[in-house]
């Protein structure tokens, strides 16, 4: 039990359908800024039992804020949790629970950009040559296993954006696969050679082990043959990366991580990766350059005699 009033879980149920309608949010994100404002309420009433929504202010954003910092939030999460009260004062504000918004005077720590892990290009080959030496058999569980990870890494997609493929997403012709993406934006991605032939193998000697006929026109198929679950192919990611020496330890997006450094450091535009990726935002693409940058001074670190 929350111990909020019913007036504020019926206000918290029209501000989750504000945020499931408003603006094509993931489910992630809903929930996230969902939990973030029930969070917030459940302080103000923590405060005063019979505190009205009216009286959430800058005071109250700040304290709120600062009880979570105590608690051992990280800076990633603080700035979230910053932005998410800054969309709920601004809900409030607009549907007239509050005359002024104090979300645009609330300040917060900008959140630390860990750079990603990734695989070194001999990494990334070792584990590709593993997945294709487990298939060599033609055993169906290891034909699908080589296409996962050989299509995350050639195409640097999503591991979500991977499950929900179907078979007409992919033109063998043209190796371009059809993506929908978030915000359901839909893209066109380009793959290699190798990936091109681990679909093939799988569609020929693979695939048919698994269908039913419930499994529609999915790409990729589980035990049952329903579509591929996401934890079926983080798993199925873990274990490749597990048995290359050296390597971190990864899961699906990590490939997209690996991709994305690799094809920069190829010399691929940085406007091309975006829009392979399907960042919404330049910013967030431009990470790759600092992965790359600090992956070469980390050689010139050990390579050169008087670095």
């Amino acid at each position: 039990m929350s111990g909020l009033p019913e007036d504020l879980e019926a206000l918290l149920t029209e501000y989750g359908r504000h945020l499931r309608l408003g603006r094509n949010r993931s489910e992630h994100t809903v929930r996230a800024y969902a939990g973030d404002a029930r969070s917030l309420l459940e302080h103000l009433v923590q405060r005063s039992a019979d505190s009205g929504v009216g009286e959430v202010d800058l005071a109250l954003l700040r304290s709120w804020l600062a009880q979570q910092a105590a608690s051992g939030a990280a800076r990633t999460t603080m700035a979230r949790r910053a932005s998410s009260a800054r969309t709920f004062t601004a809900w409030l504000t607009y549907t007239g629970r509050l005359t002024v918004d104090p979300g645009p005077r609330l300040g917060s720590a900008k959140a630390h950009r860990v750079l990603p892990s990734v695989l070194g290009k001999e990494q990334a080959r070792a584990a590709m040559e593993a997945a294709e030496s487990g298939a060599a058999q033609h055993d169906p569980m290891a034909l699908r296993d080589r296409l996962i990870v050989e299509m995350l890494y050639a195409t640097g997609i999503r591991v979500s954006e991977l499950c929900g493929l179907d078979i007409e997403d992919v033109d063998r012709e043209r190796r371009l696969v059809r993506v929908l993406g978030k915000g359901n934006k839909e893209r066109s991605v380009p793959f290699g050679g190798p990936a091109d032939a681990a679909l093939d193998s799988w569609l020929r000697h693979g695939r048919s082990a698994f269908a039913t006929d419930a499994s529609g026109r999915a790409l990729l198929l589980g035990r049952r043959g329903g579509r591929l679950d996401q934890r079926q192919a983080r798993s199925v990611v873990h274990e490749v990366i597990s048995a290359i020496p050296g390597a971190p330890d990864m899961g699906p997006h990590g490939f997209r991580h690996t991709a994305a450094t690799h094809l920069l450091e190829g010399g691929a535009d940085l406007r091309v990766v975006q829009e392979i990726l399907g960042h919404a935002s330049m910013a967030t693409t431009q990470l790759y350059t600092h992965v790359s940058i600090e992956r070469l001074k980390k050689v010139h670190d050990q390579a050169h005699p008087r670095a």
